[in-house]
C-alpha cells in the first residue's frame, strides 16, 4: 500500500503569510469531485440497496414532514446482523468473538485487551437497540463558521470588517494546524486519510502503547518499499500498515481524553489565545455556534437520537477543528466521518449500513453535497442558510416536529 509523495512540513511553517499563499483544501468544506477507491487492505462499503422508501420532506417550504418524534419505527438491524429486536419471550444474547489467530500475539502481553475491545463492542451495539433517529450534520457554515471567514465572503454577506473577519479565520486555521500537527500525527497522516477513526483498526494488533516511541519506528507516511524483494515489500506493507494503525489509535485515545478539555492540550498562552479567538469569532458571527448548539444539545438530551458528523474536512484537521470549536463532547469520535475520500453519499451509505434502514434520517447542511445526497438515500434535508434557518431548526425540535 502506498500513498503519495509525503512533505513534512517544519513547525516554523505556521504563519499567516503562508495560509494566505497555500489554501488548504483537506480543511476547507469544499465539493468533492470523486470518489477515491480505498488502500489495498481496506474494506470497500458496497453501495446498499434501499428496502422502501423514506419519507419524502418538502424542500422549498421546509415544513415539517417527519412524523411526531414519538411515533418512530420501533426496532432495527445493523449491517453486521448481529442485533436484532428483542423479543418480549426471549432474551437476546451478543457475542464477540477476538479475530485472533495462532499466528498472532497473546492478547496476554498488550494492556489494550481483547475483553476491553469485546465490552466497547456490545456496549455500542446495545444502543443500537433504542436509536430511532439520526441526524447527519455538515460542519462548515452549518454548525461553525470556517469556511466563509477564510474567504471573507461571510463578512461581505452580513457587512462584517473583512479585515477582523480573515483573520480570525486565518488564527483558526492555524490553531487547527498545530493541534494536527503536534498532537494528532498530521505530519504522518496527511497523504493517509481514512474515512473513519476504526477504519485501521483491522490492522492494529493491540500492542501496548504505552512506551511505544513514535518519532523513532521507521514510519514514513509515503509507506514507500523501493528496491525490496516481493516477500520483503510485502511484509513491509503489513508493518507500516500496523504502524499506521498504532497512529489512529492514540489519535482516537487523545480526542476521547481531550474532547471536554481541548485547552489541556494547549500552552497557557496559547488556551488564552483561543478563548479570545472563540469568543471573536461568535461575536463576528452574531453567536452562530451558541445558536446550534442549542439544537444539538437538544438532540443530545434525547436518548433516542443520535448527532452525527460528516465533513469534507480530512479526518485528522477535522478532529483538531472539533476540539477547538468545543463541539467534543457533542461529537464522540465514532460519530465522526470525513467525505474527502469517497464522498458524502457514500458515507451516508456507511451510516445507514450501521444503523439500519427503519431508523429516520434527517440530513442539515448548507451544501450541495449534503442535499445531493440526501435526495438520493430519501432522506429530508434541512437547509442552513443563516442564523433564522437555525432558529427555526432549534423550534421545530422543541415541537418535536423532528
Amino acid at each position: 500500500m502506498t500513498c503519495t509523495d509525503y512533505i513534512p512540513r517544519s513547525s516554523n511553517d505556521y504563519t499567516s503569510q503562508m495560509y494566505s499563499a497555500k489554501p488548504y483544501a483537506h480543511i476547507l468544506s469544499v465539493p468533492v469531485s470523486e470518489t477515491m477507491s480505498p488502500y489495498p487492505g481496506q474494506t470497500q462499503y458496497p453501495a446498499l440497496q434501499q428496502s422502501q422508501p423514506y419519507t419524502i420532506y418538502p424542500q422549498t417550504t421546509q415544513t415539517y414532514g417527519l412524523p411526531p418524534f414519538g411515533a418512530l419505527w420501533p426496532g432495527m438491524k445493523p449491517e453486521s446482523g448481529l442485533i436484532q429486536t428483542p423479543s418480549t419471550s426471549q432474551h437476546s444474547v451478543l457475542t464477540c468473538t477476538t479475530g485472533l489467530t495462532t499466528s498472532q500475539p497473546s492478547p496476554a502481553h498488550y494492556s489494550y485487551s481483547i475483553e476491553a475491545q469485546c465490552s466497547e463492542y456490545l456496549n455500542s451495539n446495545l444502543l443500537l437497540f433504542s436509536v430511532q433517529r439520526v441526524f447527519l450534520w455538515d460542519l462548515d457554515e452549518t454548525i461553525i463558521i470556517f469556511h466563509s471567514l477564510l474567504t471573507g465572503s461571510y463578512a461581505q454577506k452580513y457587512g462584517k470588517d473583512p479585515t477582523l473577519v480573515i483573520g480570525s479565520g486565518l488564527s483558526m486555521e492555524e490553531m487547527i494546524f498545530e493541534v494536527a500537527d503536534t498532537h494528532l500525527f498530521f505530519n504522518d497522516l496527511e497523504e493517509c486519510d481514512q474515512v473513519h477513526i476504526e477504519d485501521m483498526a483491522s490492522d492494529d494488533n493491540g500492542q501496548d502503547l504505552s512506551n511505544y516511541n513514535f518519532f523513532t519506528d521507521g514510519f514514513s507516511g509515503s509507506g514507500s518499499n523501493a528496491n525490496r524483494s516481493p516477500s520483503v515489500e510485502v511484509q513491509g506493507k503489513l508493518d507500516w500498515m500496523r504502524k499506521l494503525a498504532f497512529r489512529y489509535r492514540r489519535v482516537r485515545e487523545i480526542y476521547d481524553k481531550y474532547k471536554t478539555n481541548v485547552e489541556g492540550l494547549l500552552s497557557p498562552q496559547r488556551r488564552e489565545a483561543l478563548q479570545r479567538l472563540r469568543t471573536d469569532i461568535e461575536v463576528l458571527t452574531d453567536s452562530w455556534l451558541e445558536t446550534a448548539l442549542k439544537s444539538l444539545l437538544l438532540i443530545q438530551s434525547r436518548k433516542n437520537c443520535v448527532n452525527i458528523l460528516i465533513t469534507t474536512t480530512q479526518l485528522v484537521p477535522a478532529l483538531a477543528k472539533v476540539l477547538l470549536y468545543g463541539l467534543g463532547e457533542v461529537f464522540p469520535i465514532e460519530n465522526i466521518y470525513s467525505a474527502t475520500k469517497i464522498g458524502k453519499e457514500s458515507c451516508f451509505e456507511r451510516i445507514v449500513s450501521r444503523f439500519g434502514k427503519k431508523v429516520t434520517y434527517v440530513v442539515i447542511g448548507d451544501g450541495r453535497d449534503e442535499e445531493v445526497a440526501a435526495k438520493q438515500h430519501n432522506m429530508p434535508f434541512w437547509r442552513i442558510t443563516n442564523h433564522a434557518d437555525l432558529v427555526s431548526l432549534h423550534q421545530a425540535l422543541e415541537l418535536d416536529f423532528l
